[in-house]
């Protein structure tokens, strides 16, 4: 019987061992600077850039926003991608309220002006987050028609929401902008480089990585999650191709900060949930998405919600081309 105790104790001594490795050292080295994704963004002038504002989240935090009155019966909230912040989302914004939107665009805790970057409390809080800003806001707005629209990891979270109840009923339509659904859905492109073929032309697509997964540390954490054990949540387990020296952008992840920010792991659920009018918008030449692909993902699961795929548009030109911008304008009458 000593015999059989000794080796359980040794044998789980050796898997915690292991387990705490993981989580130790599991990580990996940011990947370099995608220029074919953060050029575009650190080429937006933001000489008019209006300035932050705050709003009490339910834990107390003051999280910030950026306005763009219009006085206009529609409104809409724009959620910026993965690393990025409200700065991002200017170009479309401005281009909104120049057609009578009034724009709302906050900086998702963790990111922007909200410190410290890369981490929030528990997963979920990006939601109540929102709800909170929700209630802050839709009272000066009575009457309107909201939409909320996401952009890249932005897009997947506003799939989130839009799945959401009652969360996903504030608002009265979405737009998807280059949704990133999930790392490893058909739609998220895999190759370096690749030949793509759209409307009868080929192109080349070239792809570095926007991320670098701690394979090690996430295989770790979800192991203890699994056990009910939250404790290294908020350890970083993802690094992003952004340069080091810009303090808007977020660097890493921390594991319930990724968790959060995105659809959820069944996205096709997700898909499958929406209620209300929805819209997918992708660039032909995206370098982190397929855009045929995308497309097929949402209308096989969802054949009457729209998939536009914009030609010559990458990833970033979706929210800076004047170009795309005119297109998604288009939504707002």
């Amino acid at each position: 019987m000593k015999r059989i105790v000794k080796g359980v104790a040794v044998s789980v001594l050796v898997w915690a061992c292991a387990l705490a490795a993981l989580i130790a050292f599991g990580t990996s080295k940011a990947p370099p600077v995608l220029g074919v994704v953060t050029k575009a963004f650190a080429a937006i002038d933001d000489t008019t850039l209006p300035p932050l504002h705050a709003y009490r989240a339910r834990d107390g935090s003051q999280l910030t926003f950026r306005e763009y009155p219009a006085g206009g019966r529609q409104v809409a909230v724009l959620i910026h991608g993965s690393a990025g912040s409200s700065e991002d989302m200017h170009p479309l914004a401005l281009a909104l309220q120049a057609g009578g939107t009034t724009v709302y665009v906050p900086d998702l805790r963790g990111h922007g002006a909200n410190m410290p970057h890369g981490d929030i409390a528990y997963d979920g809080q990006l939601d109540d987050d929102l709800a909170d800003f929700l209630d802050g806001i839709k009272p000066r707005h009575p009457g309107a028609t909201w939409t909320l629209l996401g952009f890249s990891s932005g897009g997947g979270f506003a799939l989130r929401v839009a799945a959401d109840v009652p969360l996903g009923q504030a608002f009265d339509r979405y737009i998807l902008v280059s949704p990133y659904l999930k790392y490893n859905a058909p739609s998220v492109r895999n190759t370096d480089a690749a030949t793509e073929e759209h409307g009868g032309q080929r192109s080349s697509v070239t792809s570095g990585s926007w991320a670098a997964p701690y394979i090690g540390r996430i295989i770790g954490l979800s192991t203890l999650n699994f056990l009910g054990v939250h404790l290294w949540d908020g350890l970083p387990v993802i690094a992003f191709a952004v340069p080091p020296n810009v303090p808007s952008l977020t660097r890493t992840y921390s594991w319930r900060l990724l968790r959060n920010f995105g659809a959820r792991p069944d996205y096709l659920a997700d898909i499958r949930a929406v209620r209300r009018p929805t819209h997918v918008y992708v660039g032909a030449a995206d370098q982190l998405l397929v855009a045929d692909k995308l497309k097929e993902e949402f209308q096989s699961q969802r054949p009457d919600i729209p998939a536009s795929i914009i030609p010559g548009m990458g990833h970033s030109d979706m929210v800076t081309r004047p170009e795309a911008i005119r297109t998604i304008a288009k939504e707002f009458p």
